[in-house]
């Protein structure tokens, strides 16, 4: 191992340290569940707004986007257009109400027991769909986190992917397991704060030593398909002018925020409105510079690493090209090993920020709204609390399997399972904050309606397409496949839709939900 890796190999056991410190200290704070899965609705607004962002965006930020932009052009960028509009949506429309609901509702302390109490539902049917949408879904996302992670450490360290793999499962595993909430959401903070100084900082530096009067030329010498001017025109995508389908599918991403849970609980867990003004002006600037800036990195990353082309002239996958940029600016320009060190954590910070919550939620899931809500109503809190640390760690054991494919594609991954959460849950929780007519069997319908849309329409294969793979047998389509129409658009309306419909065509919700709306509104709590 030369002096450079070393380096960065300290860099990175100094930021993985913190972390499992960070969690151990919070262990010794962790007293119950409500501890575990909001600490105690204690958080302020500058983590909170930081914790939800990197929670948000995980590895797909500073590998996913920007290696789609890298290799397809800035119609790539629509995606963060439509991310950048569902951000400040949710963060002006939803946290505040979401918030004081969730306290009215017998200070529920996860979405599927806010929406059992927002709609007394006596039956537990929503409690129940809900946690195994949330299941089935983090299980999916957590890969994309961990996949993520190992291919970082596979490409700096030239490690094995599985060894990678592990090492990255193992540090989220253990802050995570100790310290909850908590612990999850500082760490968060410290991983956006890094995320954001990379993301601002590697595209920069490399913008300056190509020379500003260089980048077009050489992205056309670069042989980016339709020419540089095609490359950097958001209206074209790998050389073709884009259609109405693929900017509504790429915009559509906005929608999956309002269906989030790991997101969707930061806003449940703000101390204060006050602090949570703060945090919305401090989450709207972050989401801003990090998606503006990501999809800079694939433009200035096509042309700063040229001769080399990732995906064409080399075996380095495109979702690599933050990861290869600060590798020639601070190994072979600079030899500054440490501090490239330093911001390779960046995107080891976005990778973890995601999983540590989607693990952290889906506890939440499992213990508090499955186990205590369903099974044993009895469960003592400290029960509960194992129970809890437990699911932790079979999560995280089931999408480390998942994740041991090494051709993964993070882009694919997170895709699948965004359009999941913001097709389930999205509509309904719109609709249960601004809506005082929508009811038990209009939230039913709506969430299992989006969820199995998005599971039909990305893996059901039914149209045959005549193309044959390696092996000489036909490929089957999906709906996604062939209409082009990302799944979340038709989930979300569908699911929308259908609440209102069977709302409208079953009871009216009784005077107690409706009182209950109205302290809400009227911010009476």
């Amino acid at each position: 191992m030369n002096d450079s890796l070393i380096w960065i190999l300290l860099s990175f056991a100094a930021y993985l340290l913190v972390m499992v410190i960070i969690g151990a200290m919070y262990a010794k704070k962790t007293k119950n569940s409500a501890d575990f899965f909001l600490g105690g609705r204690n958080l302020n607004g500058w983590v909170a707004a930081l914790s939800a962002q990197a929670s948000d965006m995980s590895g797909w930020l500073l590998m996913g986007l920007p290696g789609s932009i890298y290799a397809f052009g800035t119609g790539q960028a629509w995606i963060a257009i439509g991310l950048f509009v569902g951000t400040v949506c949710n963060w002006l429309f939803v946290s505040s109400r979401l918030r004081r609901y969730t306290i009215r509702a017998n200070n529920s302390l996860t979405l599927p027991a806010y929406l059992e109490n927002r709609f007394h539902d006596k039956r537990q049917i929503l409690l129940i769909v809900s946690s195994l949408v949330i299941v089935i879904f983090f299980l999916v996302y957590t890969a994309s986190a961990l996949t993520a992670g190992g291919k970082l450490f596979t490409s700096v360290f030239g490690v094995d992917y599985n060894i990678a793999l592990t090492v990255g499962a193992l540090v989220i595993l253990v802050y995570t397991f100790l310290g909850g909430f908590m612990a999850v959401c500082t760490t968060d903070f410290i991983q956006g704060t890094l995320m954001l100084v990379g993301i601002l900082c590697v595209p920069l530096v490399a913008y300056f030593l190509v020379g500003a009067e260089n980048v077009v030329s050489v992205l056309n010498d670069s042989g980016v398909t339709g020419g540089a001017s095609s490359f950097l025109n958001i209206m074209h995508d790998s050389g073709e002018p884009v259609s109405a389908v693929y900017i509504i599918s790429q915009l559509a991403w906005g929608f999956g925020y309002f269906g989030m849970p790991h997101i969707l609980v930061r806003f449940m867990a703000v101390s204060s409105e006050k602090e949570l003004k703060k945090s919305k002006a401090v989450a709207i600037i972050w989401v801003a510079l990090s998606l503006s800036f990501a999809v800079i990195i694939g433009i200035v990353g096509r042309a700063y690493l040229f001769p080399a082309v990732l995906g064409e002239t080399t075996d380095i996958s495109a979702e690599n090209v933050f990861i290869e940029m600060i590798k020639k600016i601070f190994m072979e320009e600079w030899n500054l090993a440490f501090v490239g060190g330093l911001f390779l954590c960046g995107i080891l910070a976005a990778i973890m920020s995601t999983a540590d919550s989607q693990l952290l939620v889906t506890a939440s899931a499992v213990a508090e709204d499955l186990y205590k809500g369903v099974f044993k109503k009895d469960a003592k809190d400290e029960t509960v609390l194992n129970v809890s640390r437990l699911t932790v760690v079979i999560v995280a054991v089931f999408a480390y399997l998942i994740a041991l494919n090494p051709d993964s594609s993070v882009m694919g991954l997170v895709s699948n399972a965004w359009a999941g959460f913001g097709a389930a849950f999205g509509p309904i929780v719109l609709l249960s904050l601004y809506w005082k007519r929508v009811n038990l069997p209009g939230a039913i319908a709506g969430i299992i309606s989006g969820a199995l849309t998005v599971i039909i329409w990305d893996y059901i294969p039914i149209f045959k397409t005549g193309v044959l793979d390696e092996t000489g047998k036909e490929i089957v389509g999906t709906l996604g496949t062939q209409t082009g129409l990302y799944s979340l658009a038709i989930g979300f309306l569908l699911s929308l839709v259908l609440i209102v419909v069977v709302s409208l065509a079953t009871k009216a919700p009784s005077e107690e939900i409706i009182k209950e709306f109205d302290d809400m509104k009227n911010n009476n709590i």
